[in-house]
């Protein structure tokens, strides 16, 4: 099974960094699928809505741009080249900064904020665009 991010890289574009949903901004859902496993194996729905989510986000930081893509059966797909981006934002509650978990939230130019909840590693994912934005600057003749 191909990934979306890998069908939709044009030439010469390259993923830097990958990013994914953490497992454990699903608590929720695989919290309460333990508590209802009981109940007629409606906790195993919980969890395959829980993988479904995790498996159906990506995220990627290329040379070109930031891709995110989330959805199974509708899909979602935020695309802005790294000129374009203005910011990317880190939101954690405690428990988020004490599991590695956070908000993206992703501003560009003439893009509205796009928030992208329960991203594992955060800070990482923030720091691979800024590299990727820097180094995308650096090329570009002046």
């Amino acid at each position: 099974m191909s990934s979306y991010i890998d069908d939709v890289l044009v030439s010469d574009e390259k993923v830097i960094y990958r990013g994914h949903l953490s497992m454990w901004s699903e608590t929720l859902l695989i919290g309460g699928g333990l508590l209802l496993l009981a109940l007629y194996g409606v906790g195993l729905l919980l969890w395959l809505v829980a993988y479904i989510r995790i498996k159906s986000t990506e995220l990627a930081v290329t040379n070109k741009r930031v891709i995110v893509k989330s959805g199974f059966i509708s899909r979602r797909t935020i695309e802005i080249n790294i000129g374009k981006v203005e910011s990317i934002q880190v939101d954690q509650t405690i428990l988020g900064r004490m599991l590695n978990f956070g908000t993206l939230i992703v501003s560009g130019a003439g893009t509205p904020q796009a928030p992208i909840n329960g991203i594992s590693h955060p800070l990482k994912f923030r720091q691979a665009f800024l590299e990727a934005q820097e180094q995308a600057g650096n090329l570009r003749p002046q």
